[in-house]
């Protein structure tokens, strides 16, 4: 793997380390509703943007001229994957619901066989296949019940998992398109998202200077500039070693709750580790071997 290539992974890395903190950060933000926060950051992600543009002396028009198709995979990969993931929390039980959303690193792995160039090795499948597994027991605590009332919320998180991994595979696709025009759609993702917040929910600031804080850091992080590294990794780097690398931001939000005084550790989740990097280990494969 040139330098290039292994640069841009490891850029990829860094979303997946900041997405781990999502769940950490979310509840430390209070009661502000789910896409009241969606609001925030993206909108916080595409400030991110203009001040680069802007202090760079880069045309904003130039940014946002972009082919109808990246608008369509951008706005619809952002967008749709938060906006089906609320629903899925809504109308499924919350452990069921994200481990189905978790299927899109195997996804990932499995859809990246189609991209010019990429050649899919039994190594890929099983480190995801690791990785599932050890997601499967750190969520579950190796409980799990599915029931066929809460198939709209099924549905709608298997609809997030096959979302994230196609806009993921299909942002290889258009390498061509520019990482800042992420800023562009998360500005769309915002607007979209207000829209719903204004129709669904009730509207709920912080109540303390921690929790603004918090609401900040998720737009400056997890939820802002994680978008940028991502589509830069899944871009020039190795897609498949980030789909199979993906299972441990389950993992590390776990790790991140647990030193937050926030749930207990368990067996599982020793076991649940040793999985997921035994996954990601095997997933990488190429990467690891040509170092």
């Amino acid at each position: 793997m040139n330098d290039t290539r292994l640069r841009a992974t490891l850029f990829g890395a860094v979303a997946l380390l900041l997405w781990s903190s999502l769940a950490v950060l979310a509840a430390a933000t209070g009661h502000v509703p789910p896409l009241l926060l969606t609001v925030v950051s993206f909108a916080i992600a595409s400030l991110l943007a203009l001040g680069k543009w802007l202090v760079r002396g880069e045309s904003i028009v130039a940014h946002l001229r972009l082919p109808a198709g990246a608008w369509v995979v951008g706005v619809g990969g952002l967008f749709g994957y938060h906006a089906l993931y609320f629903l899925a929390l809504q109308r499924a039980p919350p452990v069921e619901a994200s481990l189905i959303n978790y299927l899109w690193p195997l996804l990932i792995v499995l859809l990246s066989a189609f991209l010019p160039g990429e050649r899919l090795r039994w190594f890929h499948v099983a480190g995801a296949i690791l990785g599932l597994s050890g997601t499967v027991l750190l969520v579950t605590g190796g409980r799990l019940g599915f029931r066929a009332e809460f198939a709209l919320g099924y549905g709608a998180a298997f609809a997030c998992a096959f979302i994230w991994s196609s806009y993921s595979v299909l942002s290889r696709r258009m390498a061509a398109v520019p990482t800042d025009a992420v800023g562009g759609f998360c500005a769309a993702t915002a607007l979209l998202a207000l829209l719903l917040h204004l129709g669904l929910e009730q509207t709920v600031w912080p109540e303390t200077g921690l929790q603004w804080l918090a609401l900040l850091a998720l737009g400056l992080g997890p939820a802002g500039s994680a978008f940028f590294f991502w589509d830069y990794g899944v871009k020039r780097g190795d897609i498949r070693a980030l789909g199979a690398a993906s299972y441990a931001t389950p993992l590390l939000s776990t790790l991140w709750l647990l030193l937050s005084g926030v749930g207990t550790a368990h067996w599982t989740a020793i076991v649940a580790c040793l999985l997921i990097a035994g996954g990601g280990a095997l997933g990488a494969g190429d990467l690891l071997r040509r170092r």
